[in-house]
């Protein structure tokens, strides 16, 4: 894994506080999944955290950017509340999308995070859509899309990447490698080993980076930002990572073997990090603890605030639908 020792210690103990945060967010709801609090299913983001983490903290307030249908980890990364979360995913009115969008429909344009886009890869071109709003208004802004695996197939992963291309479009696209497309594997979908070589037919940099290390991530991010925010255009980034749990709640994941998940888990981000932060930055183990204790009580307060929040007045039923006229 990446060494810190060249991030100042208040980034690093951040990254580590917000990988953290999702992480028991994560966990949380899975239970409450299982006690029939959760409307629908989840799409969850356990061991990817470092490659939101690394991402958003690279960014800057104004930046934006778009997510997936598995959006919770991008929006606490991006500094979402979890109360307005937790509330969304309940369906409450006090949600980020008053209740109407649920778990796979995230927003907060406060954050910077849009709409997420539960469409495999529809994001891609709406990101650059964005980047050239940026770019034509003469903003230093940056857009940011996250993708998976299975989106690399999908047609608008070539338009929008490569209309970013003609345009010098300032956006990133992150691909999030999580090995499988639903229950597909990547070995199955491409004959190329890494996604990231796609970027030679747009000629725009292509880069592999682990995602499984969060300083690793941000390093990659900090560079393709730059490159954005000069003028040079868009980056793909591939970001091989790993879900531990099955695609949705619904999937036990069979189609994968332990050998391969525990190989994964012996890699994991946060306890990685952690490792870094006690042996190359000397924090102490009391404040990591303090830390974790901090995020797990965030968590516990966000969910109780979704439970005693109210459901939406049936008049939200017309909101939000059409234009209103002039």
């Amino acid at each position: 894994m990446t060494g810190s020792d060249n991030f100042p210690l208040e980034t690093a103990r951040e990254m580590y506080r917000r990988m953290v945060l999702i992480r028991r967010f994560e966990d949380h709801l899975y239970a409450l999944f299982l006690q029939g609090a959760v409307p629908g299913t989840l799409h969850q983001y356990q061991g990817q955290e470092a490659v939101a983490v690394g991402v958003c903290i690279a960014l800057r307030p104004d930046d934006v950017i778009f997510s997936t249908h598995r959006p919770v980890g991008h929006l606490l990364a991006r500094g979402s509340s979890p109360r307005g979360i937790a509330a969304e995913i309940m369906g409450k009115a006090t949600g980020c999308a008053g209740g109407k969008g649920g778990q796979m429909h995230l927003t907060d344009v406060t954050v910077g995070a849009m709409p997420s886009n539960a469409i495999v890869g529809a994001n891609i071109p709406i990101a650059t859509g964005a980047a050239l709003a940026f770019q034509l208004r003469g903003q230093d802004r940056v857009a940011v899309s996250f993708f998976g695996d299975g989106a690399s197939n999908i047609g608008a992963f070539h338009e929008g990447i490569n209309l970013a291309a003609v345009k010098n479009a300032p956006v990133i696209f992150v691909c999030e490698n999580n090995q499988y497309g639903a229950s597909t594997a990547i070995s199955s979908m491409l004959r190329i080993t890494d996604i990231a070589d796609r970027a030679a037919a747009y000629g725009i940099p292509g880069r592999v980076v682990d995602g499984m290390d969060v300083l690793a991530v941000h390093h990659a991010v900090l560079e393709a930002v730059e490159r954005a925010r000069q003028g040079n255009g868009p980056t793909l980034l591939e970001c091989k990572t790993y879900r531990y749990a099955g695609h949705s709640r619904g999937d036990p994941g069979g189609y994968r073997t332990r050998d391969e998940v525990q190989r994964w888990r012996e890699r994991d981000p946060i306890s990685h990090m952690r490792a870094l932060l006690i042996t190359e930055r000397g924090m102490a183990e009391e404040e990591l603890i303090s830390i974790e204790n901090a995020c797990q009580s965030e968590v516990e307060e966000a969910v109780e605030f979704a439970r005693n929040s109210p459901e939406p007045g049936i008049e939200e039923t017309y909101l939000h639908v059409f234009k209103e006229r002039q």
